[in-house]
């Protein structure tokens, strides 16, 4: 159970989201493209931290570091694959997507971009592209609320469905009073809460070793691979364990931050505030589980599940105070992408099939409205998903990334980089990439090759190759 000073963070932890939600309700949600893409105002810190934290969740706080922990530093690659794949989607994404999506009709959602990039009159790629996003948003939110009714069951000393639900309020809250901007700067502020903790976690434990031990030397006595790079795998295993990174070029809740930056010309700026962050952060969930292990193997200590390494450090080694602190930090990681995925959801339940199919003629007051009521309806089906904590949708979401990565990543490229792409390309693409990926799962091969490579190379044959069959556009 948490002291009150633990308590006391916590609480203001809270207050500060749910304050920055009632700022951006106040600043901008007077339209549909206020409220679902702040009006393309954002600056460049803002969308550096805001991308990169709504990408990590709680995966980067718990995921990571005890995957370090339990087979070693080759656990890294899959940090290294996500750092160039971010850079890269930063420098082939970025420029490209914030200067076409206002070109091609000032586009406010992904789907609607694709539907007026390929002048799509039957909305048919537009509607696919939305219902990818709805279906596998609702499992990736219902993840995280688990994730948090989780740690409040086993860090703070609540109810699985207490913490359920104070995860789930909060965020809700926020999103629906903000929208955009309101989940911009509540993942700053989470982001830069993340890589504080990821700082001194980390450099604490090291502190905490005994005098003239070596954290190389103690890893080594447990087993001489866990220092290596490359040691206990193969240049296949390495290959597919970097190739995480090609997830980024099609992650919506992660892309949609470059339609909303104020300029073009603030993009070299937030890239590199990002890239730093992200090098900040992974090198300290990297190092969480590293001197996490030799700091339990030398205090003499057992840990159950490594994922916990992190928060059996914070209680180890921090006063109650910090502790809350530190807490917020792996809540901040799962609210930020959980905010993020609701708001993505519920733009593309709003423009793409409400303003699409329903009514066209909607107000924006009306399409604000909607949007909310929208955050809300995906909010509560995550809510159904997450009521069960071992529910099969945790498996199902653990390939998410590589879905969403092989259908959208070689459409949202090509679409960007290539003219020559036709709307039958785009669609076949989109929809070989998801079909390999999920083939690729049910038939057990995911542990020889990740199936983001196989779908994402499939993906790509297709869009060329259809689209070199059919007349140019």
């Amino acid at each position: 159970m948490l002291q009150p000073g633990a308590i006391a963070s916590l609480a203001v932890y809270f207050a500060l989201m749910l304050g920055i939600g009632i700022y951006a309700w106040r600043k901008s949600t007077a339209s549909s493209s206020e409220y679902l893409l702040s009006g393309r105002q954002l600056g460049p810190a803002v969308t550096a931290l805001a991308a990169g934290a709504s990408d990590m969740s709680g995966w980067l706080m718990l995921g990571l570091p005890g995957a370090l922990y339990a087979s070693g530093l080759v656990e890294a690659w899959i940090a290294i694959g996500l750092f160039i794949g971010a850079l890269a989607n930063w420098i082939i994404v970025a420029p490209r997507l914030r200067e076409q999506t206002e070109r091609f009709g000032d586009a406010l959602t992904i789907p609607e971009f694709l539907g007026n990039r390929f002048n799509d009159k039957s909305h048919m790629l537009r509607l696919t592209a939305s219902i990818v996003i709805i279906v596998f948003f609702a499992l990736y939110s219902a993840s995280g609320l688990v994730a948090g009714g989780k740690l409040f069951q086993s860090a703070f000393g609540a109810d699985y469905q207490t913490g359920l639900w104070i995860t789930a309020s909060v965020v809700v809250a926020y999103v629906v009073l903000g929208g955009f901007l309101a989940v911009s700067l509540t993942d700053f502020v989470q982001g830069t809460i993340m890589a504080i903790a990821l700082v001194i976690v980390p450099w604490m434990a090291w502190q905490g070793l005994p005098a003239g031990l070596s954290v190389g030397d103690t890893l080594r006595a447990i087993d001489p691979n866990m220092t290596s790079l490359f040691a206990g795998t193969t240049a296949l295993g390495i290959l597919s364990t970097a190739a995480w990174g090609l997830g980024y070029f099609g992650q919506p809740h992660i892309i949609v931050r470059f339609m909303a930056i104020r300029s073009v010309k603030d993009i070299p700026m937030a890239r590199n505030i990002c890239m730093a962050w992200m090098a900040i952060t992974l090198t300290g969930a990297v190092l969480v589980g590293l001197i996490g292990r030799a700091y339990v193997e030398s205090s003499g200590l057992s840990v159950a599940d490594p994922e916990t390494i992190f928060i059996l450090l914070a209680g180890e080694l921090f006063a109650p105070v910090a502790v809350g602190f530190l807490l917020a930090a792996i809540l901040a990681a799962i609210m930020s992408t959980i905010s993020a995925q609701l708001l993505v959801t519920g733009s593309s339940l709003t423009e793409d099939v409400y303003r699409l199919f329903v009514r066209r003629e909607a107000s924006e007051g009306e399409v604000v409205t909607v949007g909310r009521l929208s955050v809300v309806a995906v909010a509560g089906l995550a809510m159904l998903l997450a009521q069960n904590p071992e529910s099969s949708v945790l498996s199902l979401v653990s390939n998410a990334w590589a879905g969403f990565g092989a259908a959208f990543g070689p459409v949202i490229i090509l679409a960007l980089t290539w003219q020559r792409m036709t709307l039958a390309g785009a669609m076949a693409g989109m929809v070989t990439g998801a079909l390999v990926v999920i083939g690729w799962i049910a038939l057990g091969w995911s542990s020889a090759m990740y199936e983001i490579v196989p779908g994402f190379v499939a993906a790509m044959l297709a869009i060329v190759g259809v689209s070199l069959a059919r007349r140019r556009p």
